[in-house]
């Protein structure tokens, strides 16, 4: 019997033994298409070769280094490789072991080095789930339900959904940006206000992607003001939307990048990455962990970068994305219960409702489980549930491509 907390909400039925590529197997040998990628962890595909050799080797010589006591050379030697993809001017990197983690060494390094406490997010955004990460958090109220008051000083300003909000693109983002103005002079002073934190391109409320006019109008609003920008990458970073970073997409250059999940293709590591002049106004002793730059971690994450270069995955991840949005567009036209669809790159979304912007959670999770029984595994997010998210790995082949459309095509019509 599993003594698992019951609080763990699992969306699938599966216990994986094994992964190999795109595809999950339990012990009896049955596998799974899988178009979850771990939550867009595993970019690289489940164990992939060069991965798993980096990784066995490191096991052999050194697990733990512990890194505010020593350090070890595949820390030093990620700090160098993770620069090479780093906008100009960002030159000092921070390590921990989560998302959450990282955007909390984000926002304490904002507040400790512009000597003011404000924080400004977006409606839609997921941060994480510790404290100060879930108060900047607005994707489900789930994730901050039954334990406010949470962390003060933080205003949530409107994102520009343009399908939500009913209206094309340039004019949201007009109206999005004159709200931001108008929290500014009621409820968020700029003099008192430290960092705007955003996802680039939204991962858990639905996989809606910001905008250059948007993003270039938050980096002039932060420059006029001495407000820091921070770019949560967690999700939608690393090569997902078909470039390194999603925020190059929009020409607006953030003071802080923070990046998880596809970092070391499933070993737990994060980091933040600024300018070495903005590090130095931090607080010394104020970044750190136990386990953060895990020296196996690190050694993994060596090997991904690898990966991700020799195998040109953020290129693949624009060419294959294209070709999985044509085919999503194809079942839209047959499928009214397919009302928009929305991403970037092999991070695209389905907006499934019961009639045109009426979402439908119910035949959102239908279609999923339908998809389990029959070998394609996928997530579901949106504030109703309501968005079938595609997030396969980077490596992921035409072929498995095809097969995952083919079985999401049976199941709209059979559910």
């Amino acid at each position: 019997m599993s003594h698992l907390s019951p609080l763990l909400v699992q969306s699938s039925g599966i216990c994986a033994e094994r992964g190999e590529g795109s595809w999950l197997y339990d012990k009896d040998g049955n596998r799974w298409l899988d178009f979850t990628s771990g939550i867009g962890v595993t970019a690289t595909g489940h164990c992939h070769p060069r991965v798993v050799a980096a990784a066995q080797e490191q096991v052999a010589k050194l697990v733990h280094a512990q890194y505010a006591t020593v350090s070890h050379p595949n820390m030093l030697a990620l700090t160098d490789r993770l620069y090479e993809h780093l906008p100009d001017g960002l030159d000092a990197v921070a390590f921990s072991n989560s998302g959450s983690e990282s955007v909390e060494a984000a926002i304490r390094l904002a507040r400790q080095t512009t000597g003011r406490t404000n924080l400004i997010a977006f409606r839609g955004g997921f941060h994480g789930r510790t404290l100060g990460a879930a108060s900047l958090t607005t994707s489900t109220s789930k994730v901050r339900t039954g334990w406010q008051p949470l962390m003060a000083g933080v205003s949530i300003a409107p994102f520009p959904h343009a399908y939500r909000y009913r209206q094309d693109m340039a004019p949201c983002v007009d109206d999005c940006l004159h709200e931001l103005d108008h929290i500014f002079a009621t409820e968020c002073n700029p003099a008192d206000t430290a960092a705007i934190i955003i996802e680039p391109v939204q991962g858990e409320y639905g996989y809606y992607p910001a905008d250059a006019a948007f993003m270039q109008g938050l980096r002039e609003r932060c420059d006029k003001h001495g407000i820091l920008l921070i770019a949560d990458e967690i999700q939608a970073g690393y090569g997902r939307t078909g470039k390194f970073w999603s925020h190059e997409h929009f020409g607006a250059r953030p003071d802080i990048i923070i990046t998880a999940k596809g970092l070391a293709s499933g070993y737990p590591l994060s980091a933040i990455a600024a300018s070495k002049e903005l590090m130095s106004h931090g607080y010394p002793g104020s970044q750190g962990g136990t386990y953060g730059a895990n020296a196996v971690a690190c050694a993994a994450a060596l090997a991904t970068l690898d990966v991700i270069e020799d195998e040109q995955l953020v290129n693949r991840a624009d060419k294959l994305g294209k070709e999985l949005l044509a085919h999503l567009q194809g079942l839209q036209q047959e499928h009214d219960c397919i009302d928009d669809i929305r991403g970037m790159g092999l991070m695209l979304g389905l907006e499934i409702v019961s009639a045109p912007h009426q979402p439908d959670g119910e035949r959102a999770a239908k279609l999923l489980k339908h998809c389990e029984a029959n070998g394609l595994l996928m997530l579901r997010c949106g504030s109703n549930g309501q968005v079938v998210r595609w997030l396969p790995p980077l490596t992921v082949s035409e072929a498995e491509i095809e097969q995952a459309v083919d079985l999401f095509a049976t199941a709209l019509k059979e559910t």
